[in-house]
């Protein structure tokens, strides 16, 4: 599924294309699906093109879940057969994709194949804002404002680690977040987050697309000396002295998406899969993201190989 210019959703289209080869460093990755990500929308209308310029046309899909068809002649740690799951930039949403073998992992186990694709970028981000920039330590309690499929995974990564989790969600997710581990679930369409503390967190992380006003209602959520994470909004310029602030973008880490993995296979991470739908409605969850009708964590798989009209897409 490629863009040829940046526009709405209608510029999503279904290209058959010959099948990719690999270079000697790459593998050729027979997709069992890849997942929707919100960024998607804006990298589609080119809101991001002063960091991310794409070259048309652009095939979309950056989460890749799928058995290895084929490798190059350099290639020694993955071999044809293998299910792997791992992150591209762009290309995953395809019958077959190409990728770096650096950027593969193998896949979990204990889950369907298709379902790995909701967590290279959805997961590795929760990994890095709980563990690498805020340090979530047990004992701390920690306020997570936003579980759509980021924030769950980190309401279950910081319990892991120890935190008391306080988490935001609307009223049609409180039983989920409540499941993921959650101690405390406010419903933010009926109460205020500062109602619902008694007591500043040691930690905040952000994954909710909130404004900018609605940003520095956060900061007297923290407590002096505590830290803001946020992964959407720029927070740096908002926050008062005496609490740390940081915000960051995913990096690729398969060390983190390993260590995911192997907690899927340990089952002690649960990967919550809200739809399941077909590659070629492509266009149309970007528009039902765009209207706020998604419910959750969507992934994408392409047509059974018979049903195919074509090589690639």
């Amino acid at each position: 599924m490629r863009i040829h210019q940046y526009g709405d959703p209608s510029v999503i289209r279904h290209d058959d294309v010959p099948r990719p080869v690999p270079a000697d460093d790459q593998v050729l990755v027979e997709v069992a699906a890849t997942s929707f990500n919100p960024s998607e929308i804006g990298l589609r209308r080119g809101l991001l093109r002063s960091m991310f310029a794409l070259d048309m046309p652009y095939t979309l899909g950056t989460d890749l879940a799928g058995v290895v068809a084929e490798v190059g002649r350099s290639v020694r740690t993955v071999s044809v057969g293998h299910r792997v799951v791992g992150r591209l930039d762009g290309g995953a949403a395809a019958d077959f994709a190409v990728a770096a073998a650096e950027h593969l992992v193998p896949a979990p186990a204990a889950i369907p194949l298709a379902h790995a694709a909701a967590l290279p970028v959805a997961g590795v981000t929760a990994w890095q804002a709980v563990f690498v920039h805020a340090d979530v330590a047990a004992g701390q309690r920690v306020l997570i404002n936003g579980t759509g499929s980021i924030g769950g995974v980190a309401v279950q990564l910081a319990k892991q680690a120890g935190a008391h989790v306080v988490a935001t969600a609307g009223p049609g997710r409180t039983e989920a977040v409540r499941g993921f581990g959650a101690d405390q679930v406010v419903d933010y369409t009926t109460t205020a987050l500062a109602d619902a503390l008694d007591e500043p967190v040691d930690v905040l992380l952000n994954f909710a697309a909130v404004e900018t006003e609605q940003a520095e209602l956060l900061m007297p959520l923290v407590r002096p000396g505590g830290i803001l994470v946020s992964a959407t909004v720029e927070v740096e310029h908002l926050t008062p002295p005496q609490i740390r602030s940081t915000r960051f973008v995913v990096t690729n880490d398969t060390e983190h998406l390993t260590a995911l993995v192997k907690l899927i296979d340990a089952g002690r991470l649960r990967v919550d899969i809200a739809a399941s739908r077909p590659l070629a409605d492509l266009a149309s969850v970007h528009r039902d993201a765009e209207a706020g009708r998604l419910p959750g964590k969507t992934i994408l798989t392409p047509a059974a190989p018979g049903n195919r009209s074509g090589p690639a897409r």
